[in-house]
């Protein structure tokens, strides 16, 4: 069987982007060429509206393919052969191989598409595509392969180019822009299904992600630092690396508990963790906050304790699982890979620490009020826990 060391990426959104398309297929590039590094020799160019990846050594196949259909940007990828165009029966040949390689019986319909970039080619579009038609008739019929030029289970594209180009499948991607097309974020990353969803989302608008974890020892257990880190790491196959910052919490927390009303815990302990998300995205140059919220899920996520959790922070706050019921985040949790890790039974700090009888309509000047009992408390610990945190490359 021939095998296959070259793939034609394909995209949608980045197409769209008039003059700075090459932007967006440059970075895009460069995220191929980071992700499959360790696989191997790789040559990824891009070409006239093409962009392709060819092994230039020995490369583990399944993984390579695993690699480039997580990364953002991408809609599907095409396994290619490639052949010369000295006369047609090179053109001919390349298709005959890559029905060997592609495929392992042949009872399907077909139909064969050509385009001819090189009009020099002595045979139109259409003549090749029915002379290639003929071939693979006559070579495999007999095993079942048929001509449905209506719809046909494989359409085998013919490229003639610089050189021919033909393949019939397409792997299909996540989608979406290139990380680092536009800007940083600072994800407010837990334990749970959501945040790790919202992080994904954004990520796939091509933002560069960081994320902040708020540990709460002895409170929360190193296995619950351990299953964000996971979460993380899941993410980070698409979205690139992501810096988890892990801030210590824990004095933060107790200083509110033991000085501010209980049914306010929750409320005044996420406008700290904005308050310090914000500083961690000031000091990485991000533009914005992420968090999994959504309206009416938990009693800090009515629309009055939203409103006065942001009102903490002058950056903008992202939402994205905000209009989505539980159901709806638990989908995409598991088309993404993160669900069973989000249900391993390790708490974070915001179940820990959260009142029986949580105030579900809060009023910011209360709240304020409330903060002030704080002063001349809390300052050292919040520069403590920030100055002391840490930084993890997850990837």
């Amino acid at each position: 069987m021939e095998r296959i060391n070259m793939f034609l990426v394909k995209y949608a959104e980045i197409g769209t982007k008039g003059k700075n398309r090459y932007v967006f297929e440059e970075i895009l590039c460069k995220r191929i060429r980071n992700r499959i590094k360790t696989l191997g020799e790789f040559d990824v160019r891009r070409d006239f509206g093409r962009i392709y990846v060819e092994a230039r050594s020995d490369f583990d196949y399944d993984t390579c393919v695993d690699y480039l259909t997580k990364i953002f940007g991408i809609t599907g990828i095409c396994p290619v052969t490639v052949g010369e165009k000295e006369d047609y029966s090179f053109v001919s040949q390349a298709a005959i191989q890559h029905m060997q390689a592609a495929f392992d019986d042949y009872d399907f319909s077909f139909k064969v598409h050509c385009r001819r970039t090189d009009k020099t080619f002595p045979m139109n579009s259409m003549e090749i595509e029915a002379e290639i038609g003929h071939d693979l008739l006559e070579k495999y019929e007999s095993e079942g392969l048929h001509v449905d030029v209506h719809d046909p289970d494989v359409m085998v594209e013919v490229e003639i180019r610089d050189k021919v180009y033909v393949y019939s499948k397409v792997l299909p991607g996540p989608g979406g822009l290139p990380v680092g097309t536009n800007g940083k974020a600072v994800s407010l990353l837990s334990g749970g299904i959501d945040s790790p969803v919202a992080t994904y989302m954004i990520a796939k608008r091509g933002v560069e992600m960081h994320a902040v974890y708020y540990n709460s020892p002895p409170y929360t257990s190193q296995r619950a630092l351990e299953k964000v880190q996971k979460l993380g790491t899941i993410v980070s196959q698409y979205a690139g690396p992501i810096a988890l910052h892990v801030v210590n919490f824990t004095e933060i927390q107790l200083a509110i508990y033991d000085n501010c009303p209980h049914d306010e815990l929750t409320i005044i302990m996420k406008r700290f963790m904005f308050r310090m998300a914000q500083d961690i995205a000031r000091l990485e140059g991000a533009d914005c906050l992420i968090t999994g919220e959504s309206i009416g899920q938990v009693s800090s996520q009515t629309m009055q304790s939203l409103g006065v959790i942001e009102d903490a922070v002058n950056i903008p706050v992202y939402r994205p699982v905000i209009g989505m019921d539980k159901q709806e985040i638990v989908d995409y949790s598991e088309r993404i890979g993160t669900f069973e890790t989000s249900i391993e039974p390790y708490e974070d700090c915001c179940t820990i620490f959260v009142a029986k009888h949580p105030v579900t309509k809060p009023k910011l000047e209360v709240i304020k009020r409330h903060e002030k009992k704080l002063e001349g408390i809390i300052e050292p610990l919040y520069e403590k826990a920030l100055k002391e945190k840490q930084i993890v490359i997850l990837k």
